[in-house]
């Protein structure tokens, strides 16, 4: 288990922090809304390797069968491993590449505001929310936390609905006649 674990964990993990050093320097360049919606996109699909990697377990190891348990454990532990090298590539990004990341992002914010029309004491309010939130990201443990949180329910989706499909019980006889031998 564990080395199917590792592998498509690895590859999910490996792939959603390559994509994101590949987009988030380009953030304020195609739009923080675009860049968003690219993000998750990436991230969805990184967790596709949730499916394969409880399928793979069920196959080598479960000999073709595997309970709704046993296929989320996987799943969350492939789930884990990718939001940790997701966090890592973010740590390193944003305290070695990009600490004025949220001066931009706050900008963009501000502005997207003011186009919307919100009053001032609004403005101020949300200028106020930007400050305390960059506050708080400067701290390691608070940006950790944060950033884990972002792919983290997408994973936990993937494996519920990837270990409800998955899930195989053992054939057993029924009504007293044995199952027919497969060809």
């Amino acid at each position: 288990m564990k080395k199917i674990v590792l592998k498509y964990g690895l590859i999910s993990g490996v792939l959603c922090a390559g994509m994101m050093n590949a987009t988030v320097p380009f953030a304020n360049k195609i739009g923080f809304d675009r860049s968003m919606y690219l993000g998750y996109t990436v991230i969805v699909l990184s967790f596709l390797l949730v499916f394969f990697g409880i399928r793979a377990y069920r196959e080598a190891e479960g000999g073709g069968q595997i309970t709704f348990a046993r296929a989320f454990g996987i799943g969350i532990l492939i789930t884990l491993i990718t939001c940790v090298c997701y966090v890592v590539a973010w740590e390193i990004i944003y305290f070695n590449f990009m600490p004025d990341f949220l001066d931009k992002y706050g900008a963009y914010v501000i502005a997207k505001a003011k186009a919307s029309g919100v009053s001032d004491a609004a403005l101020q309010a949300k200028i106020a929310e930007l400050a305390r939130s960059k506050a708080l990201y400067n701290n390691v443990f608070y940006n950790s936390a944060e950033t884990f949180m972002e792919p983290f329910p997408v994973g936990l989706l993937m494996t519920l609905l990837s270990a409800a499909v998955l899930r195989k019980k053992a054939r057993t006889e029924t009504a007293g006649a044995p199952l027919a031998a497969s060809r």
